[in-house]
């Protein structure tokens, strides 16, 4: 085919009906790696766990942007494809559509004894009449009607075809809310320890992500605050089910404006706090174990909580606490915090049940420098040894404590020391504003009421033909025919009969 022919068979295959329903296949298969696999943009916190768990498929998982489905280049590419085939497919049909539902409904055929259901026969009432009747009875059915040649033409069902077009003109809209969303909006995360407070600032944010028409300045930005005042997580106490969490809940008090009055609200799964059109979810949490470090001058130089991050069911959590200001040397400690710890011969210390029934916190003390100082980046949840050495008891093995509440471990030489004060819950966050959610919200509803009249709306078509024969007596033929047989040519056939009943068979059949 020459260039011109192929870009016009490229475009009917591109806008054909089968390759938009293919290509809305493509798209759901595409988007379920974004419900197995964590996502940057929702969760950065079990992405970052899911990546340390499994450092093989990580790179992989990097590669073919599994962490970013929705944003994915190849995610883009269904979804514009999708986008301009229903465009290509729904806007021509939609214009036939509109031409025949003003169109008059087609005259009767010559020979209506061959149509599926027919019924035929003799009467005195005049032709007139007859179509008259029919006319009015097929209208109260609420079909159009139309008269000419000696019969009467009736079509009903043309809602079907509309249901259908309803259906791909809001899988449309609903790819254009989507698109709105993505151009417009903003999503953030940032964790939140019980006692702290953060502002809806950008640098406030521990990942931050914005469509291109969103600023991301904080002029863009609602200006509002929240506070996370108490996390209360319950898990069932017994059963098969032991430790399965049951229901998270966080109270917080928030500010809608610098200078507004404080108000109280609650945060569960699934149940955000709205502010100002800007929706607060709570997504997960953890622990935040309390420490106060002292240098070798006796002096405090860290105290606060610590977030941990969670590596199993039971809410055994890991974290590092960083001591740059403490002399002579930085120190920093590897921790393991265990809510309900005992010592497993095997296993070593291990956590049996998620809540802090029996806190314990497992730390190991390093000396050095924490390459904290040069500018580079690091996290907050890992400690680079590359600067430092472990410390070491007097008897030359590596310090290593289990600490409770209140217990204090001292590094050798007088070094400094470390005490566990306690431990406090830490929320995991998300901030989100998606101006494309009620139109998306508005378009599954159109698509869902476009798809009940697409299965459950008849179309069929019904002929009534009345002529006088040469004894005198006027004979009357009803017919019906249905868009296809899958339609219930069996319906269809209780239509007409009720018909030629209610205008004047008397039960009668001509041969």
């Amino acid at each position: 085919m020459r260039p011109v022919e192929l870009t016009r068979w490229s475009w009917r295959q591109l806008t054909s009906m089968r390759t938009a329903l293919v290509l809305l296949f493509l798209l759901t298969i595409a988007a379920l790696p974004g419900s197995l696999v964590p996502q940057r943009g929702v969760d950065p916190l079990r992405a970052a766990q899911f990546a340390e768990q499994h450092p093989d498929l990580a790179p992989w998982y990097v590669r073919f942007s599994l962490f970013e489905v929705y944003s994915a280049p190849w995610f883009a590419a269904i979804y514009l494809l999708l986008f301009v085939s229903l465009v290509g497919c729904v806007l021509p049909r939609s214009r036939v559509h509109v031409l025949a539902v003003r169109a008059r409904p087609p005259v009767a055929p010559s020979h209506l004894s061959r149509l599926p259901v027919h019924l035929s026969w003799r009467t005195d009432t005049a032709p007139a009449d007859v179509l008259a009747a029919a006319g009015r009875e097929l209208r109260a059915d609420h079909f159009r009607v139309d008269y000419g040649g000696g019969s009467v033409a009736a079509e009903r069902g043309h809602w079907r075809e509309t249901g259908n077009l309803v259906f791909h003109l809001s899988l449309l809209l609903l790819l254009i809310s989507v698109a709105v969303g993505s151009l417009f909006g903003f999503k953030g995360s940032v964790l939140v320890v019980e006692g702290k407070a953060f502002s809806n600032t950008v640098t406030a944010y521990d990942t931050f992500t914005s469509g291109p028409a969103f600023g991301d300045d904080d002029g863009s930005l609602v200006p509002f605050t929240v506070a996370l005042d108490d996390l209360t997580v319950s898990y069932q106490a017994d059963g098969d089910q032991r430790g399965a969490p049951r229901d998270f809940r966080a109270a917080v008090t928030y500010t809608s404006s610098p200078d507004g009055p404080e108000r109280k609200g609650v945060l569960r799964v699934n149940h955000p706090l709205r502010i100002d059109g800007t929706k607060v979810f709570l997504l997960g949490n953890g622990y935040a174990p309390e420490f106060t470090v002292r240098d070798s001058t006796g002096a405090v130089v860290f105290s606060g909580p610590v977030p941990f991050l969670p590596r199993d069911a039971n809410m055994a959590s890991t974290g590092v606490v960083k001591v740059p200001s403490a002399a002579p040397e930085q120190l920093g400690f590897e921790g393991l915090f265990l809510p309900t710890a005992v010592l497993d011969p095997a296993a070593g210390p291990v956590s049996v049940f998620p809540d802090a029934t029996l806190p314990r916190a497992v730390l190991t003390a390093f000396a050095g420098e924490l390459g904290v100082d040069d500018g580079t980046p690091q996290s907050v949840f890992s400690l680079d040894r590359s600067g430092m050495r472990q410390v070491r008891s007097e008897n030359g093995q590596p310090l290593a404590q289990s600490l409770a509440p209140g217990s204090t471990m001292t590094l050798p030489d007088g070094a400094g020391s470390i005490t566990f004060d306690g431990v406090s819950r830490w929320a995991s966050l998300q901030v989100a504003r998606n101006p494309g959610t009620g139109p998306a919200l508005a378009a599954s509803v159109l698509a869902l009421a476009g798809l009940m009249l697409s299965l459950y709306v008849r179309r069929r078509r019904v002929w009534v033909r009345a002529t006088v024969e040469d004894d005198g007596r006027t004979l009357v033929e009803v017919a019906g025919l249905a868009r296809s047989e899958a339609e219930g040519r069996e319906v269809l056939a209780e239509e007409v009969h009720s018909l030629a009943e209610r205008i004047g068979r008397d039960g009668t059949r001509d041969t």
